[in-house]
């Protein structure tokens, strides 16, 4: 159950100017590519995101789930895993909430009176603005990708295909000494999911040939991740890795994630000029909110390889 230290590969966001042909946006966005088909995975510095709000976002997640239990089960979701999660037999030291939607005008606000009936303004203020700016980070990132697969006729498309969903956590420390399981291996179903974490590591993912590395970032990062969603998008040309969290020593770890969304009816379909001799086609066009319909019936049994199961070609 063990894991290797190895660095992700880091990029600097802070400074790119979308659209522009500089050297410096046409170098990332290459060693972007060849991160996500490599790893599945990268780290980014985003200073447009200062370090006060995300200060301010943490202080909130603290003071969230320090809420009564009556007041967090009042997070529900007609979609598994996009509301309250907690005191589950599997994940005991794991807690989370969802804010389906997050970016649709009064999705946080409407979350944070459900949570503080009495409201919480600096909460709702600081999760909006944090929310917004770390959309735009997603949007870099994909836009980067078919730029680089050339297929950049399609960006429009693919931005306006998704919404957001932000997921908020905590993971409880162990009650022993020993390394405890926070969350179990998995893939993420999404485009794109961001992931910004306190300083307690936990967050491991697996590389292409089975070992399992630390992904823990800076306070000054993020950890950007593929989803499968993405990888059939691109006909496998990015890599989705499986990662999980490994909860050791005696600090809360704390997190806040960002997910691009496929919205509701849209069909994921590989473009093109994705498939060829050398690339058949590997998934057949598929409906998002299905396919999680599909994967939630018997997780234990799909959780690794449920995409290929549902829609393989």
């Amino acid at each position: 159950m063990g894991s290797e230290t190895i660095k992700l590969p880091i990029f600097n966001f802070s400074e790119l100017i979308q659209g522009s042909k500089s050297p410096n946006w046409e170098s990332v966005k290459n060693q972007v590519k060849f991160s996500l088909q490599e790893f599945g995975c990268f780290e980014a510095t985003y200073d447009q995101i200062p370090q006060n709000l995300r200060n301010s976002v943490f202080e909130g997640l603290k003071k969230l789930f320090e809420l009564p239990l009556q007041n967090k089960l009042q997070n529900k979701s007609n979609k598994l895993y996009h509301g309250y999660i907690g005191q589950h037999a599997k994940v005991p030291l794991y807690e989370s909430l969802g804010i389906d939607n997050a970016l649709d005008d009064g999705s946080i606000e409407s979350f944070t009176n459900l949570m503080w009936p009495e409201g919480n303004h600096d909460f709702s203020k600081s999760i909006q603005s944090f929310s917004e700016q770390l959309s735009e980070l997603d949007q870099i990132v994909r836009k980067m990708v078919l730029e680089s697969l050339e297929l950049e006729k399609y960006v429009d498309e693919q931005i306006q295909s998704t919404n957001y969903l932000i997921r908020v956590q905590k993971y409880d420390p162990p009650k022993s000494h020993e390394t405890e399981l926070g969350l179990p291996a998995h893939t993420d179903k999404n485009m794109v999911t961001i992931l910004y974490q306190n300083e307690a590591k936990g967050l491991e993912v697996q590389t292409k040939d089975g070992r399992w590395i630390s992904a823990q970032s800076s306070p000054n990062s993020f950890i950007v991740m593929t989803g499968e969603s993405f990888h059939a998008w691109t006909n496998g040309r990015l890599h989705s890795p499986q990662h999980r969290v490994m909860m050791r020593g005696d600090v809360v770890r704390y997190s806040i994630a960002i997910f691009s969304v496929p919205r509701e009816g849209y069909i994921i379909k590989a473009p093109e000029e994705m498939i060829d001799e050398e690339h058949p086609l590997l998934f057949k066009p598929f409906d998002y909110s299905k396919f999680l319909d599909f994967y939630y019936k018997d997780m234990d049994q799909k959780s690794f390889g449920a995409l290929k199961a549902y829609c393989g070609a």
